[in-house]
């Protein structure tokens, strides 16, 4: 089975939403619409698939933004990391900064915190606790396909950062070790800023991540 994505990088902090199904299938997954909820509807209208479901890797606001609006729209679930969930309920109150928003909040329909296999849009994909950018951030694996969606835990020669409430360094770099352990060299890297990469690539490069092995 081959995979098709179709990343859309959105909002201020030039966030990547992602639309995810097996080639041609008629459902898909949304992950983190974060922003441009009218665009985001555009695209997913382009594919001819029904959305079944809205994956959040993590909820800080750029990542979330556009979940309400696109959940309304489309109908689907929204499967929420647990221990965020009151974010998502209550966006405005966890923005950092001004200048953002207004975004709605959203009220999880379902919360994965881990170990999950969910079936959904005739894919696989197994959460994995991927903590460290913050306190319940999950990777989505897709089973089968050396894919991963993995929010801000790992960029192109850069990790998520960890000064934000509930970032933690030591258990950022464990979660990334982690997901080089259990996934080999060639997985593509969807992350949630900037471009594509591989597990293999950042093991050789990224300079986080030889500091952290030495």
């Amino acid at each position: 089975m081959a995979l098709e994505v179709e990343m859309l990088t959105v909002g201020q902090i030039g966030e990547n939403t992602f639309l995810v199904r097996p080639e041609g299938g008629d459902k898909l997954v949304i992950v983190d619409p974060g922003e441009e909820a009218e665009r985001i509807l555009a695209a997913v209208e382009g594919t001819g698939a029904a959305v079944e479901a809205i994956l959040l890797t993590h909820t800080h606001f750029d990542h979330i933004g556009a979940v309400a609006p696109v959940a309304r729209a489309t109908g689907a679930p929204v499967y929420c990391p647990e221990i965020e969930v009151p974010v998502l309920a209550d966006i405005m109150a966890y923005v950092p900064w001004e200048g953002f928003g207004p975004y709605e909040s959203y009220d999880a329909d379902e919360t994965v915190s881990g170990g999950e296999a969910l079936e959904l849009a005739g894919l696989t994909l197994d959460v994995i606790f991927t903590p460290g950018h913050s306190p319940g951030h999950v990777t989505y694996s897709v089973r089968g396909e050396d894919a991963i969606f993995s929010g801000d835990v790992l960029f192109q020669g850069s990790v998520g950062r960890v000064d934000l409430p509930g970032g933690d360094w030591p258990i950022l770099a464990d979660s990334i070790s982690r997901l080089l352990d259990s996934h080999p060299d060639e997985t593509l890297v969807h992350p949630g800023h900037m471009g594509l990469t591989t597990l293999g690539a950042e093991r050789a490069t990224n300079p986080f991540l030889q500091a952290s092995a030495r």
